[in-house]
């Protein structure tokens, strides 16, 4: 897949690229739903023997246009975005960076200059895809803004237990740890790249040693709570417990971000500074404070039991 970051203005032309069929949307999350607007296009350009590609836009638009211009934290991050779109089979992603000035264009303008002269020949988007000043164009619009020069298809709403498959959905099941969820909208298990960095070391000072990783801000984070999750390290996987919170049984005072710590079953080695890829799969309880060092082995010993448990029944 050949990935084409564009500023605006920019100064391609229509001879610059090959004829395409192209799926329009921020994708944040690239859920079940963003997959049938994104396989959608794929099937329709080998139909028509042209080029398949994917258009979104970074940042996400609320971080430009909003009255307090703000840090948005992702479900799926621009690289992670990147990697999850090649794997639907896509030829070209265009990565528009999103600002006042690209904002401001209108609905016409956007399509001449970002569609025509970008020799689009067929646009997929889901039904309710806006595009330019105020999102006032819509895929009703659309055929009329596209002089005659490419058709359309509108996918319809694509629901699951009679609700709508949205990215406003996927981050409900972030907010409440709800992996199971997740993977059911997304069809993966939602996964954070991060670095192994050195933490308080209380781990290994209780018999349970564990990766501190440092996470991107740009992720959104999970409830607070323990997890059983697998992690990557060197290209292979290993089942673990994740402890993502603040860790009131040794702190009086709440921390300013969450630590994220994995103890990884069946490892034993040296991990600073590698980077590192966790699996969420699911919520085994909320973090607590405990009354002492003993109350907190037996709890940390039944965590490594249940999720042991999970890995052993559940087919990754």
């Amino acid at each position: 897949m050949k990935v084409i970051a564009i500023e605006h203005p920019h100064q391609f032309n229509a001879d610059d690229l090959p004829p395409l069929c192209i799926a329009l949307g921020f994708f944040d999350g690239v859920h079940k739903g963003h997959q049938k607007v994104i396989q959608t296009a794929v099937k329709k350009a080998k139909l028509d023997g042209i080029r398949s590609g994917v258009m979104t836009f970074d940042p996400h638009p609320s971080a430009v246009l909003g009255k307090n211009v703000r840090h948005v934290r992702y479900i799926t991050p621009i690289q992670d975005k990147i990697a999850l779109i090649e794997d639907l089979g896509v030829d070209y992603l265009f990565i528009i960076h999103f600002t006042q000035d690209f904002a401001s264009l209108l609905p016409q303008e956007f399509v001449d200059d970002y569609l025509i002269n970008l020799n689009v020949r067929h646009v997929v988007a889901g039904f309710d895809y806006t595009y330019g000043r105020y999102g006032k164009g819509t895929m009703e619009t659309l055929p009329f803004h596209s002089r005659g020069r490419f058709s359309h298809t509108t996918v319809e709403k694509q629901t699951l237990d009679a609700d709508k498959v949205s990215s406003t959905r996927i981050r409900e099941t972030l907010d409440a740890g709800d992996f199971a969820q997740f993977h059911h909208l997304a069809g993966r298990f939602y996964s954070t790249q991060g670095i192994v960095v050195h933490g308080e070391k209380r781990g290994r000072q209780l018999g349970f040693p564990t990766a501190n990783i440092e996470v991107s801000d740009n992720y959104l984070f999970p409830a607070t709570g323990v997890y059983a999750v697998r992690i990557k390290i060197d290209g292979s996987w290993h089942d673990g417990v994740c402890n993502v919170g603040y860790k009131p049984t040794f702190h009086e005072k709440r921390p300013e971000h969450p630590s994220v710590e994995v103890h990884i079953l069946s490892f034993d080695g040296n991990l600073y500074g590698k980077e590192t890829e966790i699996e969420w799969h699911k919520r085994l309880r909320s973090e607590q404070k405990f009354n002492g060092l003993d109350e907190l082995i037996k709890q940390i010993e039944a965590d490594k039991a249940e999720a042991h448990a999970y890995f052993s029944k559940t087919t990754v």
